[in-house]
C-alpha cells in the first residue's frame, strides 16, 4: 500500500512540475458525462419495460413461484 501512495503522490508530483494541473473531470465534463447516463437510463428503461421483456419477466417469476420444493 505505501509504495502505490509514493507512485501516486510522485505522479501528481510531476505533473505539478510539468504545469500538467488538470487531474480531474472539468464542470463541462460531468455535464456530458451525466447527459449520457440519463440517455442510456432512458433507452434501458425502455427495454425492461418493453412488452417481450415484461412478459419475459412475468413468466419468470411465475415459473419461480409454482416450482416445488
Amino acid at each position: 500500500m505505501r509504495g502505490r501512495m509514493r507512485e501516486w503522490s510522485g505522479r501528481i508530483a510531476r505533473r505539478v512540475r510539468s504545469g500538467d494541473t488538470q487531474a480531474g473531470m472539468s464542470t463541462a465534463e460531468y455535464a456530458v458525462g451525466t447527459i449520457a447516463a440519463a440517455g442510456f437510463a432512458a433507452v434501458l428503461y425502455k427495454i425492461v419495460t418493453s412488452e417481450p421483456v415484461s412478459d419475459a419477466m412475468q413468466q419468470l417469476i411465475e415459473r419461480a413461484l409454482d416450482a416445488g420444493f
